[in-house]
């Protein structure tokens, strides 16, 4: 099966080559593996950020522990999600599902409505943490299509969300960053990729009930 053989081959990639871009094509490939990403409701209650801009991303260096990825992958996404969830955005998912799947709308506006009850029924707090948990999902899309690429990714969770959002112009925008991803394609001096691969046995990991 190739795509374990894939998911053997990658790791969290900590020195990347600087001279080595993803191509515009392979670029699209992982955006499209993230938009078919499973989301609750299927609502996709986020946005992503594909920051190239040098100078940007030199300013979320220090946001992020020093750590060199952030300036030196290929590019850097930033998986921002939307920490309050308003009846607008629930009624343009019903909208966009009435259109995509050609269903009147009046046929799934109850949905919408169980929806927004369920949501009423959370703090803003966990409204908050239920949709950041929702771009780990899709970061996993991610490292996934670029295991199947053979394009080199490191998922990171070492910055520090207020400062990204302060750069960024989140916080205005109701978003907030919760998780970010590095991509491009490992150098030769990084040690990191010679290291064997340390997971739990399987009879550790699971158990059959």
């Amino acid at each position: 099966m190739d795509f374990i053989k894939n998911l053997e081959w990658r790791y969290a990639t900590k020195k990347f080559d600087t001279q080595k871009k993803v191509s515009t094509e392979d670029l699209e490939k992982i955006k499209e593996a993230i938009q078919l990403s499973a989301s609750s409701y299927g609502l996709q209650l986020y946005k992503v950020l594909i920051i190239e801009d040098q100078a940007t991303r030199e300013k979320l260096k220090p946001a992020s522990w020093g750590q060199p990825q952030i300036t030196d992958a290929s590019h850097l996404l930033v998986f921002c999600n939307y920490a309050k969830v308003s009846d607008d955005q629930i009624d343009e998912f019903i909208e966009l599902k009435s259109k995509v799947q050609g269903i009147p709308i009046n046929a799934i506006k109850g949905y919408g409505e169980f929806i927004k009850g369920k949501l009423a029924e959370k703090s803003s707090v966990e409204v908050d943490h239920w949709t950041a948990r929702q771009t780990y999902i899709a970061l996993g899309n991610l490292l996934a299509a670029c295991a199947e690429l053979k394009i080199d990714a490191c998922p990171m969770e070492g910055f520090e969300p207020e400062m990204y959002n302060e750069i960024l112009g989140l916080t205005e925008k109701g978003l907030s960053a919760a998780v970010v991803a590095t991509v491009g394609y490992r150098s030769e001096e990084d040690q990191t990729q010679h290291a064997k691969k340390v997971r739990k046995p399987m009879d550790s990991l699971f158990e059959v009930k």
